[in-house]
Formats: structure tokens, sequence, C-alpha cells
């Protein structure tokens, strides 16, 4: 995950995070400079208006969403090594900015699509189905019960992070190394008949 540096990317941070938090990207300038402890003007200075704001944030989603799938392509892992490391970046990105499935959800579903809205679905529909290559393997079941289990396996890296409030053991989430084995127990499960 990209580290930040700057008010700038202070703001991109922070912003990502109110979406998530608010569930929308309508949240009000007001709050992101008050949450990024910056002054109104730095929108205009970095970004010359929210809507160009929102742009660089869609732009920094998509830069730290392609890192999150990077182990899927990393020739020395196994392919169990790598759904696991993929799933581990997920839940972490999600946990620091719960703004990603807003983000996604936004470009899936506006009707005036923009440029980083559609690269947004484009490389998530890529990153997917490579995905859908490693999981299929590693679980190893037929196309019809790997759909059934490819939904239990998103849902549970997903449902964790986006409501973090109701989860009894936030610590596993949190906690990297317990994360990890909630990863392999899921992983280990789907895998029974």
């Amino acid at each position: 995950m990209r580290e930040l540096k700057g008010i700038e990317e202070k703001i991109l941070d922070r912003a990502l995070y109110l979406f998530g938090k608010n569930g929308t990207t309508n949240v009000p300038i007001r709050t992101i400079v008050r949450e990024a402890e910056v002054n109104v003007s730095a929108i205009n200075y970095y970004f010359g208006s929210k809507d160009k704001m929102l742009k660089y944030v869609k732009e920094f989603y998509l830069e730290n969403i392609s890192q999150a799938y990077a182990a899927l392509y990393k020739n020395d892992l196994s392919d169990e090594e790598k759904v696991i490391e993929c799933a581990n970046e997920i839940i972490e990105y999600s946990l620091r900015y719960p703004g990603v499935l807003i983000m996604t959800k936004e470009a899936l579903t506006s009707k005036e699509k923009d440029d980083i809205d559609i690269k947004i679905i484009e490389n998530l529909k890529a990153k997917n189905k490579q995905l859908d290559i490693i999981l299929k393997k590693v679980i190893n079941s037929n196309d019809e019960e790997y759909i059934y289990k490819k939904m239990i396996f998103i849902s549970s890296i997903t449902y964790p992070t986006a409501n973090e409030e109701f989860i009894f053991e936030n610590d596993i989430i949190k906690n990297k190394e317990k994360r990890k084995k909630y990863i392999i127990s899921l992983i280990r499960l789907l895998k029974e008949k």
C-alpha cells in the first residue's frame, strides 16, 4: 500500500476514509478539511475544486487497489499464498480506507461514468478474473460450486471491514497475524467438500 506524503495526499487519504464512513462520495469539503486538519483553501490550492479532488481520489484509489492485488502476479508464491496475501492486502486496505467499497459501487452504478470510473471497472474486472483463475485452483471446485464458494470468500473478506462495528472478534481483522490465520481457515473451509 502506497504511503502518504504531504498535504495533498493527506487530503486524499482523509477524503477516501470519509467516503466510507459516510457511505457516499458526497461529503462536504469542510468535513474533509477538518478531518485532514488543513484549511479550506488547501482544496483549491492543490486541486482547484471538489470535482477535481474527487478525480484525484479515484486515481489514488486505483493505484492502491492495484497494489492490493499485486500478490496474484508474484511468481515466487504458491497459488494459495497468492490468495492469502491478496485477501490480506484487500482487508488491510479496506480497514485503512473504508471508502474503497463506496468508490467501487459508485463507479459501477454511475449513470455518467468518467474515464476514471471506466478504468476502475476495467481494472477490477481484470484483477477479479486473475483472482478467479487462482482461487478456483486453490479451492478445487467445479464452475457452479465455485460461484457459491467465491461469494462466500469475497463476503468473508469484505463484510468484516465494511461492518467493523458489528464484528465480535474485531482484533482478528485488525491484527495481521490473526487476520492471516482467519484467511487460511476460510480457504480450508472452502476446500472441504
